[in-house]
């Protein structure tokens, strides 16, 4: 009998007992163990199997389930002898920092210490007898959700000391989702606290415990060393561009193919390949996430089920507060071009908007990009990796998430598109200032309007009429076309029932203009003067089936004008 398709599940143990679809992962134990690192990072995507792994690990290892071997009795790892004799030899400290999604750093702070609080409850029977002295059981009891910074950051070295001299060896610790505090830290502001935080503690653990045997840390991203990695130089960093344990996390191609078949859906391989394949780790291609395939095989529904877990909040954020340039490659990805660029793994997050590169090494790290090919440079001395979106899933994803930042302007934005489609100025006028009056600040960073706030909020604008329109028009922008670069264009995919469409933004300029007519003007002349048609009529689109709009914008007023038309009353 198949094994039952189960959805959520991340306990090792339950999967097994309750016969749940399970991938062999197992190897995966003895690669590591035999590794001999001394701390182990690893980075994944979300949903790539962290959780199940890490579970896997302490059951392998803890003492508290020695005798438990027939959780393994059929995998690959129990097919060698001295490694039946390593289950169940170890104490395992298993901790997740998943859950700590914090609003405020008094929250977050207090949510790991709960973390740690149970962690020792878990081990509370070294409270009996003399093992620990009575100083010393005050100092069990007396760690809490309130303990000070100190105690917090000696706590869990503190804690491998007492099982290490209870079991005779020292101590296996698995930190899971170490990343998250870190990123929730970032978006709701209060990452310095944390760093100075999560620094002290990981110190302890990982670099000055003389109780620890071996470490694993799992997360999304490599936080940069200098953050809170900084006195960890035993650190073995495996990011999603390492070779080592390239297919320990995700589904191979032929393990999904394997499912399909087992599954009865061996006729859909190719159709689950062009949603699902696409994740590159290292020098192994064709990785697909496990938690599309399982629900895929619930199913049997081709869907956005990776991309629509979890939150994609940072990602959207990143993309919508970012500069002109970003949002132009993501313009491009999303057209099925790819960007060339250097990587920097090392994720400084308070640098995520300001530094070059971050972005995309961010969404490298998280799954939403792929690596398609990489060259080292001689003239530079580093690599520079061609990315693309990864697939069609993540592709459908950000689709999702630009079209969310007008969702509260939703009526007034589907309104605009179809003014432009009828080429109705004053419609178009009318809700375009409505949607820029209730989303402009929305695109920009901080509580203080910035210079650039007119270029993120039209250039989001951009990526919004890229996504509604992509049915009917072929959108690129800042591309050469006649004497210059246009704004925007719209070609579109039948000729003979679509008009083509030019767009050129400006900001209005105090200096060079004494009104937005003139700025909306200088937008037209420079259409015209430029001869940005051009490129239109090179595709067989005649002048006449061409329309041109200027775009002004002061603040949140904008106006918009077509060629020679008079400027709607009222709106200046």
């Amino acid at each position: 009998m198949n094994e039952i398709i189960g959805i959520g599940y991340q306990d090792f143990a339950r999967i097994r007992q309750k016969n749940i679809f399970y991938v062999d992962k197992t190897r995966f134990i003895r690669e590591w163990w035999e590794g001999r690192d001394e701390v182990t990072l690893i980075a994944r995507p979300r949903r790539f199997g962290k959780t199940l792994n890490m579970s896997m690990l302490e059951k392998f290892f803890s003492v508290q389930y020695a005798g438990f071997g027939e959780l393994f009795c059929d995998l690959a790892v129990w097919e060698d002898e001295a490694y039946r004799r390593l289950q169940g030899t170890y104490p395992v400290m298993f901790i997740s920092f998943a859950d700590v999604k914090e609003t405020s750093y008094v929250q977050a702070r207090k949510k790991i210490c709960r973390i740690i609080k149970a962690l020792y409850n878990r081990f509370d029977f070294l409270l009996e007898g003399e093992l620990l002295n009575e100083s010393e059981k005050d100092d069990f009891r007396n760690i809490s959700v309130d303990m000070e910074d100190n105690e917090a950051s000696y706590s869990i070295k503190v804690l491998s000391g007492y099982l290490s001299r209870y079991y005779g060896k020292n101590v296996i610790i698995l930190l899971d989702e170490y990343d998250t505090p870190m990123q929730e830290a970032y978006v709701h502001g209060y990452w310095d606290e944390l760093v100075s935080f999560i620094r002290s503690m990981f110190n302890a653990t990982f670099k000055t415990n003389p109780y620890l045997e071996r470490a694993i840390m799992t997360g999304v991203t490599r936080v940069s060393k200098e953050s809170i990695f900084s006195d960890l130089n035993n650190l073995k960093v495996i990011t999603t561009t390492s070779d080592k344990y390239a297919d320990s996390f995700g589904f191979t191609e032929n393990e999904v193919f394997a499912a399909l078949d087992k599954y009865g859906w061996s006729a859909r391989k190719q159709e689950v390949k062009s949603w699902y394949d696409g994740f590159t780790f290292g020098n192994r291609t064709d990785i697909y996430n496990p938690w599309s395939i399982i629900n895929y095989l619930s199913t049997g529904r081709l869907e956005s089920y990776w991309a629509n877990t979890s939150s994609n909040s940072l990602a959207g954020k990143l993309i919508r507060e970012g500069s002109k340039e970003t949002k132009q490659i993501m313009e491009k990805l999303l057209s099925g071009e790819t960007l060339v660029t250097e990587i920097d793994e090392q994720i400084a997050y308070n640098q995520l908007i300001g530094k070059r590169n971050a972005v995309w090494s961010l969404l490298l790290a998280s799954g939403y990009l792929r690596v398609a090919d990489m060259e080292f440079s001689e003239r530079t001395g580093h690599r520079q990796y061609e990315l693309e979106l990864t697939n069609r899933e993540v592709k459908v994803m950000f689709k999702s998430i630009i079209r969310d930042w007008f969702s509260e302007v939703e009526d007034a934005y589907n309104d605009f598109i179809k003014a432009l489609l009828f080429d109705d100025i004053d419609a178009m006028n009318d809700y375009m200032n409505k949607v820029a009056m209730a989303v402009f600040s929305y695109f920009d960073t901080g509580n203080v309007p910035s210079k650039e706030e007119p270029e993120r909020f039209y250039h989001g604008f951009v990526l919004g009429l890229m996504v509604e329109l992509s049915g009917r028009y072929v959108l690129t922008s800042n591309r050469e076309s006649g004497f210059g670069r246009y704004d925007v264009m719209l070609e579109p995919l039948n000729s003979e029932k679509d008009d083509g469409i030019i767009m050129e933004f400006k900001v209005f300029q105090p200096r060079k203009e004494r009104s937005l007519e003139d700025t909306l003007k200088a937008a037209l002349k420079q259409i015209q003067d430029r001869q940005y048609e051009r490129t239109l009529n090179a595709k067989g689109i005649p002048k006449e089936r061409i329309r041109t709009y200027g775009f002004a914008f002061r603040g949140k007023q904008v106006l918009i004008g077509k060629d020679n038309c008079s400027i709607p009353v009222g709106m200046l």
